[in-house]
């Protein structure tokens, strides 16, 4: 049987990431993204603890703060383990594979020389 694990979410981060290393230097970004759902005329909203690594997770610390939204692609994954009382828990995490910024930048992160981004343009500038 085929297995498929994928998942794609947009919303607005709960708290600011939290940017760890582990002790081979691999940096670890966590944080918790809200996603509203709406229907007829209620609204629901779910939270997702997310777990980045690599340059992706120094990325998201530096630029992304609370409140900024944040379209993530990844995969889910299954922690399990026992309190000291000897009960078993287990949580579901999000771990990122891919992000994309959504929205404008804000005056905290300015434009620098290396972004990949393309320089915004007024529609009126193209010839055709």
């Amino acid at each position: 049987m085929a297995n498929f694990n994928r998942v794609i979410l947009m919303g607005n981060l709960t708290r600011d990431p939290e940017l760890r290393y582990t002790p081979s230097g691999t940096a670890v970004a966590k944080f918790s993204i809200a996603v509203n759902r709406k229907y007829k005329e209620n609204e629901e909203t779910s939270f997702f603890d997310i777990v980045f690594f690599g340059k992706p997770a120094e990325i998201i610390a530096e630029y992304m703060k609370k409140g900024r939204p944040l379209l993530i692609e990844g995969r889910l994954q299954q922690q399990r383990w026992e309190t000291d009382e000897g009960q078993k828990r287990s949580k579901i995490e999000v771990i990122g594979e891919n992000f994309q910024f959504i929205g404008g930048r804000s005056q905290e992160s300015p434009r620098q020389e290396n972004d990949s981004e393309p320089p915004e343009f007024d529609d009126s500038d193209i010839p055709f």
